[in-house]
């Protein structure tokens, strides 16, 4: 029992996803103090306000709070654009350099020399006029 366990503990994927989780919770520390304390703070400068807490539509005396709603949206698509541009693409680029070109597919067919029809690469005979072909 106690060694079904400890192979189940020692999985390789078990393993990843335990190193991921915790890169991920430290790796969010970053993510957010560099949306909070620097990118939003250029939109306030631009914008003149830091956040949008404060704006609130009132229907039928209850409070609608879509400040709260616009912190969240923009504070999600500032976090999507830095994983992708500093995360995704580059992590893609680098990737991309090291596969190297895509190999060449041969040609699945050819032209027959006879009646210029197309036929498997792999024939000796044309289907359409029987002529062998090399």
């Amino acid at each position: 029992m106690l060694k079904g366990f400890r192979d189940f503990i020692l999985r390789g994927n078990v393993m990843d996803l335990a190193v991921a989780f915790i890169m991920g919770a430290a790796f969010n520390a970053i993510v957010t103090s560099l949306v909070k304390d620097v990118l939003t703070q250029f939109i306030a400068a631009i914008a003149g306000k830091p956040d949008f807490s404060t704006v609130v539509v009132k229907v039928n005396g209850t409070p609608i709070m879509i400040g709260n709603f616009l912190n969240a949206t923009i504070s999600f698509l500032i976090v999507a654009f830095v994983v992708y541009f500093f995360m995704v693409l580059p992590l893609n680029t680098l990737m991309a350099k090291f596969k190297g070109p895509a190999p060449v597919a041969p040609p699945a067919t050819k032209t027959c020399a006879e009646c210029l029809s197309e036929i498997p690469a792999a024939a000796k005979r044309c289907a359409h006029c029987t002529q062998p072909v090399a």
